[in-house]
């Protein structure tokens, strides 16, 4: 399954290799704690990173713009050809049929596009974990053993793990913890709708202490329930040499911490801080990326685009490693 991330980040390598055998042999993984990069909860745009190093990535409003499923469907067309399916999709994102896309309406389309991508692979994982030949729930013991396999007691109480301590046994207690809290009726099993929940809790109020929970395990190395100014850092950029230097962007994030996140000024940010750093009421990641791409796009600055605007600017959209379009162009009738 794709591990929870919402602004991008990549998959643990250590922490999927303790399960490499069953995943070969299932198709599905455990879901590890995200990066740091991760941690900002919201509609999962992309999974790509907005910026890498103080440079802009325009992969990102491409996954944004056209979802995440079938990433190479671009890859192979000219210019022209991306540019006239481009013209396609504008008129379904154009709502009024007036010639102009709205701020509105091009935030309105990028959250279906990813509230889309969310209900596609909840359906995929439920095939593939068998829910539909599991009757209307899926239980705990299935989801374990397609997960993890059969292993054996002393496996599973291993402590080996990632160079964060993480093994069999805490991956079990974390996705288990989260399954029951999923489990809104207390039955024991995972309905369709609750299996979802699990599986992206940034879509879900009932799931999103959970969350503020998981960020604290990960980053509160001295477990003395709040993150430090040093763990926040050491979370997104270990370092390599006690004598190399700090990159902008890290500098950047310290200035964030002390001015913005840690809140009473106290040098570390207790759950409450976490809470509004992972789940940031005043942020909307679709209007954002809205206003974004219309800066990106806008010509004649009058706040809206046209067709035009936008397939002169058809690479901030689609460029060549565009995703989802053909799923877009599939499904449009839904938006």
């Amino acid at each position: 399954m794709d591990m929870l991330r919402v602004r991008g980040g990549a998959r643990y390598d250590l922490l999927l290799a303790l399960v490499a055998v069953t995943m070969t042999m299932s198709g599905t993984s455990a879901i590890p704690p995200p990066d740091h990069k991760s941690r900002v909860l919201d509609v999962p745009l992309s999974d790509q990173d907005h910026y890498i190093a103080d440079e802009h990535n325009p992969d990102f409003d491409h996954e944004a713009f056209l979802g995440k499923e079938e990433v190479k469907t671009f890859e192979d067309l000219t210019p022209d050809e991306s540019k006239e399916r481009l013209k396609i999709i504008y008129k379904k994102i154009d709502k009024d049929h007036n010639g102009e896309v709205t701020e509105e309406e091009l935030s309105n389309w990028v959250q279906y596009v990813q509230v889309r991508y969310i209900r596609l692979d909840t359906d995929r994982q439920w095939v593939s974990y068998g829910g539909p030949t599991n009757g209307t729930a899926l239980s705990w013991d299935l989801y374990k053993e397609k997960t993890y396999g059969h292993i054996s007691e002393e496996e599973e109480n291993a402590d080996d793990g990632d160079s964060r301590g993480y093994g069999y046994r805490d991956m079990m207690k974390r996705d288990q913890r989260r399954w029951s809290k999923a489990d809104q009726n207390g039955d024991g099993v995972l309905s369709k709708d609750e299996f979802q929940d699990f599986l992206h809790p940034e879509e879900s109020e009932n799931l999103k202490d959970i969350i503020v929970d998981e960020t604290l395990e990960d980053i509160d190395k001295n477990k003395d329930g709040s993150i430090s100014l040093e763990e926040y850092i050491k979370d997104m950029w270990p370092g390599t040499d006690d004598n190399e230097e700090e990159p902008d962007w890290v500098k950047t994030e310290r200035e964030q911490f002390v001015q913005y996140r840690d809140k009473d000024k106290n040098g570390r940010m207790d759950r409450d801080e976490v809470r509004d750093w992972v789940m940031p009421d005043d942020y909307d990641h679709s209007k954002a990326e809205a206003k974004h791409l219309i800066y990106q796009a806008d010509a004649d600055k009058d706040g809206v685009l046209s067709v035009d605007e936008v397939v002169e600017k058809y690479d901030v959209f689609v460029g060549s490693q565009a995703t989802d379009f053909g799923e877009a162009l599939r499904k449009h009738d839904e938006f």
